[in-house]
């Protein structure tokens, strides 16, 4: 079996997140990078699944900055056997409908058994890439998952809703994402971090995959204003003296939070 995880590089959620005022891309000199945590949970996925069935083949797909090499070959020190990256300047600033169709040409010169991805990233967060993939793909999808079994013709796994948990099933091949439920990565090891200097690390441009770089619009969808958050100002602070409840009502019906 070939399972192909797709992984992201991310601004660190610990530091300062910030997009540039000019552009409205996320500024990445703003703050230390490092592999999407969501991502790291997909790939444990597969991983496990390698780790008990011999012969399955766990691939890393991502579509970043040249820069970001370093963070794609974590997942080949976390255990996968091989790495893809797609890295193109045209793709500076793609939106989430660019993004799903280079991948998916990308998952189409590959050829895969499942494609295992995290619901949402921690940047973008827009939670839609996985059923995108799928659509273009012609395959089935199955999200936000928080359990996941893999058997040779099928994958199965668990999704809350509003009304409860529901019992979902796609037959192979098809596309996955999980939630943080699933169970945290595990760390690279010295041997796993050796290791990966010697496995396969392709890197891909939009003419590789047969895609116009002249007709490739990487803003789809534009930011038409963006300005800074302001910052907070100081709260209202009420002193009893003797009216203290009036002007907490009068506070509270005037800013509508009664």
């Amino acid at each position: 079996m070939k399972i192909v995880v797709l992984i992201k590089e991310v601004p660190d959620t610990y530091g300062d997140r910030k997009l540039d005022l000019q552009t409205g891309i996320a500024d990445r000199a703003a703050s230390e990078t490092v592999l999407d945590e969501i991502s790291e949970r997909a790939l444990e996925v597969a991983l496990s699944y390698a780790d008990a069935h011999a012969g399955t083949e766990v691939v890393v797909l991502s579509m970043s900055p040249e820069s970001a090499s370093a963070t794609v070959r974590k997942g080949l020190a976390m255990g996968a056997a091989a790495a893809v990256q797609v890295a193109d300047e045209a793709l500076l600033g793609a939106d989430v409908g660019l993004t799903a169709e280079v991948l998916a040409a990308t998952l189409q010169r590959l050829e895969f058994d499942l494609v295992i991805a995290g619901n949402e990233s921690t940047d973008g967060s827009g939670g839609v890439l996985p059923a995108m993939l799928a659509e273009m793909l012609d395959v089935p999808n199955a999200t936000s998952l928080n359990t996941v079994e893999i058997t040779e013709a099928e994958v199965r796994g668990e999704r809350a809703s509003d009304h409860g948990t529901m019992a979902v099933t796609a037959t192979l091949p098809a596309v996955v994402s999980i939630t943080e439920r699933l169970p945290d990565a595990r760390f690279p090891n010295f041997k796993g971090i050796m290791a990966a200097k010697k496995k396969p690390f392709e890197t891909l441009s939009l003419a590789d995959l047969g895609i116009d770089a002249e007709t490739t619009d990487a803003s789809r969808s534009i930011v038409i204003s963006l300005a800074e958050k302001p910052p907070r100002a100081a709260g209202t602070k009420i002193v009893d003296e003797g009216d203290a409840g009036e002007r907490l009502a009068e506070y509270l019906v005037q800013n509508r939070l009664a």
